[in-house]
């Protein structure tokens, strides 16, 4: 090694050393020096990495010291900021799945605070005094607001649909219509669960069009159950066709067949009262005579990720004691939640009142406008001349894979604070604190506001405050 290298090899500080220096002691409380120090080894080996293999005539003639503690100070604030945290979703896409999906109602947050600061009777039947079944929590609700045979609580919906192949399918085969092998996030493509899950899988008809004898003419003596999948966040239109819900149920009844429909988002109210598409209800799918109804909890239902399997007791509890329910089962907090949210389904003026998702799906546009025009008058004198606000027509969507045509007609804030440009922006206001997630249309940010929820307005105002002071 030449001898300029090895001088500025020896140059750079050790650990302990930067992390007493005033520039950064002060972001180190104890309780965060172990991954301080991470962040700081990490950045010291990043810098003999360089110093070692860069060219000769790029190398500094001494140590920028100053430099490397401002390069380590944000990694060491970052390093004290928990991972998983609150964003202001200014997208207006509602069910977000990149940004948790639904919020929780305020009533299913307050019983998450009672049952997780104390013991719970999870697993504890009170008026026999002996153990009891987690899945008995929620069952008699969901045939409450349902009218279901039985109800079974998973961690989520694709759980829920591998445990639904592997306890009533394995081995045997399963047909479904070639339109319907869908891919969603993540890259959960249904042909390839159903491999894993040790059903067979037979697809029938053509991408756009599926007919009854197509479902009729694959049925054999190996064949377990007709399955039907929601299209979750795409659709095929225009020279279409598939078989109703009660052809394929009156189908399956004359070969002794099971039909399972998975909804995909478990919508319980009928949301085309409120101006939405139409989306078939669980209560409706139940009623059309489905075995098992398969949906989520965090999506139209707007609840926390749960996978709810509804249907007839007997095929509910093949379900409910199979070896893999167990590594499926939801946790306390999850049960916690889905039953504060669920209870407010017994009144659906309260559900739509109440619940974040479906408040925010149904908000009118009239009243957002008002909201969108208080804002930007709040902010205009909050943050100065220097910041220009406009108010905006905007569309937003329902996201989560549901309902995925429908527009949903919104008011946004366009935002500019010179010299920044819309992309600059976009980046400062995704490192505020909270960070505030925006989009940007034909080169303007926009803050839409039906995403918004009533609580993140103080810390919009503080975040930009903080963009503002830091240009």
């Amino acid at each position: 090694m030449d001898p300029d290298r090895a001088r500025l090899l020896r140059q750079l500080p050790q650990v302990d050393e930067l992390l007493r220096h005033p520039t950064l002691l002060p972001a180190v409380p104890p309780r965060l020096r172990v991954l301080a120090a991470a962040a700081v080894r990490r950045t010291l080996a990043a810098k003999r990495q360089w110093l070692a293999t860069c060219p000769a005539a790029d190398l500094p003639a001494e140590l920028d010291l100053k430099s490397l503690l401002q390069e380590l100070l944000p990694k060491i604030q970052a390093a004290g900021t928990a991972s998983l945290r609150r964003v202001i979703n200014a997208t207006g896409v509602v069910i977000h799945t990149n940004l948790g999906r639904s919020p929780l109602a305020a009533a299913a947050l307050a019983q998450i605070q009672e049952v997780a600061a104390h013991y719970s009777t999870l697993e504890y039947d009170l008026a026999k005094g002996e153990r009891g079944s987690r899945h008995d929590h929620l069952e008699g609700l969901l045939q409450e607001i349902t009218g279901a045979e039985a109800a079974l609580v998973l961690n989520n919906n694709a759980g829920a649909v591998v445990l639904a192949l592997r306890a009533l399918a394995q081995g045997r085969e399963v047909i479904i219509s070639r339109g319907q092998l869908v891919e969603i996030g993540g890259s959960f493509r249904l042909p390839e669960i159903m491999a894993e899950s040790g059903a067979l899988m037979r697809e029938v008809g053509a991408t756009n069009k599926t007919h009854l004898h197509d479902y009729e003419q694959a049925i054999t003596s190996e064949t377990a159950m007709l399955l039907k999948v929601h299209p979750s966040n795409f659709r095929i239109t225009g020279f279409t066709s598939e078989v109703p819900l009660p052809e394929l149920v009156a189908l399956g009844r004359r070969y002794n067949l099971l039909v399972v429909e998975d909804l995909g988002s478990g919508c319980l109210i009928d949301l085309s009262r409120y101006g939405l598409e139409r989306e078939p209800t669980v209560q409706e799918t139940l009623k059309a005579g489905a075995d098992l109804v398969l949906f989520s909890g965090d999506k139209l239902l707007g609840g926390p990720q749960a996978g709810l399997a509804l249907g007839e007791r007997s095929v509910v509890d093949r379900l409910r004691h199979h070896p893999l329910t167990r590594a499926l089962r939801p946790d306390k907090l999850t049960l916690t939640a889905l039953e504060a949210t669920l209870r407010l389904y017994l009144d659906e003026p309260q559900a739509i009142a109440d619940i974040p998702t479906l408040r925010m799906l149904t908000h009118p546009v009239a009243e957002l406008d008002r909201q969108a025009r208080g804002l930007a008058r709040s902010l205009r004198r909050a943050l100065g001349p220097g910041i220009q606000v406009q108010v905006v027509p905007s569309i937003g969507r329902v996201g989560g894979g549901a309902l995925p045509q429908v527009s949903l007609p919104s008011r946004a804030l366009a935002l500019a604070i010179p010299p920044l440009s819309p992309p600059q922006l976009e980046a400062r206001l995704r490192r505020a604190q909270p960070p505030i997630i925006a989009r940007i249309e034909q080169d303007t940010l926009l803050l839409d506001l039906r995403t918004l929820l009533p609580d993140d307005l103080p810390a919009l105002k503080a975040a930009l405050q903080g963009v503002i002071a830091a240009i």
